[in-house]
């Protein structure tokens, strides 16, 4: 079965995912002399920096989620199908989905990340990873409803252990979650849930290595571990967590926490459909050259986190974070367009603008071209770039009124359970 798209005498591109990467790609082709066909498993696309904040019941979810179909009104060379990737056959130059095939002229690669639980089964199924929407709403369900567990518990020791989380990961995912959950601790908590209020509930941040934020200067990084020990956080670093059961994790150094609730931002891995097992390495990532093509083959790509282009200044790759990617699809629809019409094309050089992480309200910390900023002013340029990069007019408008109203009344959202969360029902990630 072939997927019912319109016959075109124009160039088809067939663009797999609408994530940073995929959404930059298309916006630069919009109404070019160019079929575009975007395939995606969902339905719209993501806010994925944000999601800690929807985890915690700092936003709601349709706030970070923007439909395919409207953000792309007005595209007359746009055709989107909601389909799911099952393999690429890059010898007959035909994509294989769910709901049927489609031909393409040039192929654009752009299915992201997923966790990466680095072959730990046990943590996979009783952990929670933060990539998705769906993990967020896992994350907000789990929490509140152990809340709503520890609130009718008269045993001490299990209250605590129903009240505390164990964030993995000092990364800028990993610290902004751990500062959320302590703001929720201390402000939301006493006036929600008053039967705990004498209840010991900690925060814990481990982290393998031996600071916070490793991709930014020293003093950043100690600066945020500093802001995240005044917040109540229990910062644990050369510490490295072997496994969990949903109830007790077991540390490297011997040592356990008792916690019903982990949440593992430590690591990601490239998402690639079957057909390029010869093409990804170790990390789940695509080779490619420095146009982002695949190597040996004129007509396929791959962008954002699904890439891996070696240069002499990334020899392990581009960081796998939004600029890369957004930068990657802004170039290849800029080269792509000129190989159609027979001009030169360049290789894809990235211009890192700099790093931030929030640590709570009122505190952040920022890397902007070589300027560090810490504290107050660093957390008003996170916020300011943050609003500006989120899509369309409301959600803006939805996202400042929320932050306005938690900044005056350290207050969050509404603290909703919409579908209970199982842990260890299933395996969320394939390993």
């Amino acid at each position: 079965m072939r997927i019912c798209v319109p016959d075109t005498t124009l160039p088809r591109v067939v663009v797999v995912g609408g994530g940073f990467a995929g959404l930059s790609f298309v916006k630069r082709l919009k109404n070019k002399p160019v079929q575009l066909i975007l395939i995606d498993k969902g339905n719209h696309h993501q806010f994925l920096p944000l999601l800690y904040q929807v985890a915690t019941s700092g936003i709601e979810p349709d706030s970070i989620v923007f439909p395919f179909r409207k953000l792309f009104r007005g595209y007359k060379n746009l055709l989107y199908r909601m389909a799911e990737v099952k393999r690429v056959d890059v010898r007959m130059k035909k994509v294989e989905t769910d709901i049927g095939e489609i031909d393409y002229d040039y192929l654009v690669l752009a299915t992201g990340s997923v966790t990466n639980f680095f072959g730990n089964s046990e943590i996979a199924e009783m952990g929670l990873g933060l990539k998705s929407v769906t993990d967020a709403l896992d994350i907000r369900s789990h929490l509140l409803q152990n809340l709503e567990k520890a609130a009718i518990s008269c045993i001490e020791a299990e209250k605590e252990s129903l009240g505390s989380v164990v964030v993995v990961g000092g990364g800028p995912a990993g610290v902004e979650m751990a500062g959320a959950l302590a703001e929720f601790k201390k402000y939301v908590l006493p006036e929600d849930y008053p039967e705990l209020k004498n209840t010991n509930m900690n925060v814990y941040l481990v982290e393998a290595s031996d600071g916070l934020l490793g991709v930014m200067p020293e003093r950043l990084s100690q600066n945020t571990l500093k802001y995240l020990k005044r917040m109540g956080v229990k910062v644990l670093l050369d510490t490295v967590v072997e496994s969990y059961d949903g109830e007790i994790v077991k540390l490297g150094n011997s040592g356990k926490i008792h916690a019903s609730a982990l949440i593992w931002t430590a690591g990601i891995k490239g998402v690639a459909p079957s057909g390029f097992e010869n093409d990804v390495n170790k990390q789940g990532r695509i080779v490619v050259n420095n146009l982002n093509g695949l190597i040996g083959f004129d007509d396929v790509y791959a962008i954002g986190d699904v890439a891996f282009m070696e240069t002499r200044k990334y020899p392990k790759g581009h960081p796998m974070v939004a600029q890369v990617a957004i930068q990657q699809g802004r170039k290849l629809a800029d080269n792509l367009l000129a190989m159609i019409n027979g001009k030169h094309v360049t290789g894809f050089g990235y211009k890192d603008k700099g790093s931030m992480a929030t640590i709570g309200k009122k505190k952040a910390v920022a890397n902007i071209y070589n300027l560090n900023v810490s504290g107050f002013a660093a957390w008003l340029i996170w916020s300011f770039i943050h609003l500006m990069s989120i899509v369309g007019v409301r959600n803006r408008m939805l996202i400042g009124f929320n932050w306005m109203w938690s900044y005056l009344s350290y207050d969050k959202g509404d603290r909703v359970i919409i579908r209970k969360y199982e842990p260890g029902t299933k395996m969320k990630y394939n390993e």
